[in-house]
C-alpha cells in the first residue's frame, strides 16, 4: 500500500468514525463508486477527500476538480494528500492550477503545497510561477517564510537560468541567504 494512503486512511478512519460508508468506500475498487460519491450530495469532506485521493492515484481525472480544491484547503494534510495524488493523476491541467494557486496572492497562506507541487512536476509552467511567488515574498516582513523559501528551494532544484535574479535578491534576506546560496549553485552559467 502507498504510504501516503495508509497515512490517508488512518487520518481519515478517525475523523469518519465508525462509518460503515468509510469502510464501503476503502474496500471497493469500482472507480465508477468512488466517482459516484465524489460527486453525491451531502458527502462529508472526509469521503470526497478519500475518494479524490484515491481516483488520483488510479489516474481517474474525475478526481481533479476536487484535488485541485483540496491543494488550496486550510488543512496542511488534506493539501499534502491532494498534492501526492495530483502528482500521480497524469492530467495536464495539474500544472496550470498548482500554478494559479501558488501566484494567488489572496491565497498565499495556503501557497506551499502547490509550490513544492510545481518542483516536483517539472512543468513549464513552475519556474515562472515560483519566481513571482518569490518575488512578492521579499518585502519587508511578509510573514509567509515558508512559502519563500519552498520557491528558493524548489527554484534550485528546478535548475533554470531565469531563477537567478530573483535568487540573488533573495539572498540579502537572512532567513533565505542560505538556501538562496545552494539555489544559486544548481543553476546552470
Amino acid at each position: 500500500m502507498d504510504e501516503e494512503l495508509r497515512s490517508l486512511t488512518e487520518r481519515l478512519r478517525n475523523e469518519a468514525g465508525a462509518s460503515p460508508e468509510y469502510e464501503r468506500l476503502v474496500a471497493t475498487e469500482d472507480r465508477n463508486v468512488l466517482a459516484d460519491a465524489l460527486t453525491a450530495p451531502g458527502q462529508p469532506l472526509w469521503a470526497r477527500e478519500l475518494v479524490a485521493f484515491r481516483l488520483g492515484l488510479a489516474g481517474d481525472r474525475r478526481a481533479f476538480e476536487a484535488l485541485v480544491l483540496l491543494l488550496n484547503h486550510r488543512d496542511p494534510q488534506r493539501c499534502t494528500s491532494a498534492a501526492h495524488a495530483l502528482a500521480r493523476l497524469g492530467d495536464p491541467r495539474t500544472a496550470r492550477a498548482a500554478a494559479a494557486l501558488a501566484t494567488n496572492e489572496l491565497r498565499v497562506a495556503y501557497a506551499l503545497h502547490p509550490v513544492r507541487l510545481l518542483v516536483e512536476l517539472r512543468a513549464p509552467e513552475a519556474v515562472p510561477a515560483l519566481i513571482t511567488t518569490l518575488g512578492r515574498r521579499l518585502r519587508p516582513h511578509d510573514p509567509y517564510r515558508a512559502v519563500a523559501l519552498a520557491c528558493v528551494e524548489g527554484l534550485g532544484a528546478l535548475g533554470d537560468a531565469r531563477a537567478r535574479p530573483v535568487l540573488s535578491e533573495a539572498l540579502a534576506h537572512p532567513a533565505l541567504a542560505e538556501a538562496a546560496v545552494r539555489a544559486l549553485a544548481r543553476l546552470p552559467g
